[in-house]
């Protein structure tokens, strides 16, 4: 089972270096990930989803993990990405790491002011 695991941590380390193109922030700790499966073959499955639907980026963020993964994981034998929308991503998805750069990018806490905005 470490194995798998060490490969799912591999995973993550390239996913957080793939970003989406509107946002300052990679697809890791933006939360868009929400699920990475490896199995005994070096099968990945990953289930994410997007900020918004119908978001026009959609095919090239999903081909851009994939490809991240394919060029940077070598144990990662077949590659299947599958975008879902249940649950609907909200910014308290977002990792603190994620928070931080967002701290750092608008100089206040964004989750926080949506959760003050949207959680009345």
């Amino acid at each position: 089972m470490s194995g798998e695991n060490d490969v799912k941590e591999k995973i993550i380390q390239v996913l957080r270096e793939v970003y989406d193109p509107e946002i300052p922030v990679n697809v890791y700790d933006l939360g868009l990930i929400y699920g990475i499966d490896v199995d005994q073959e070096g099968n990945v499955k990953i289930e994410m989803t997007l900020t918004a639907v119908g978001c026009p980026l959609a095919g090239m963020i999903a081909y851009r993990v994939e490809e991240a993964i394919k060029e940077n994981v070598p144990e990662a034998k077949k590659v299947d990405i599958k975008i879902v929308w249940d649950p609907p991503w909200t910014p308290e998805r977002i990792t603190p790491e994620g928070r931080e750069i967002l701290r750092k990018v608008f100089g206040y806490d964004v989750v926080e002011k949506w959760m003050e905005h949207y959680r009345k």
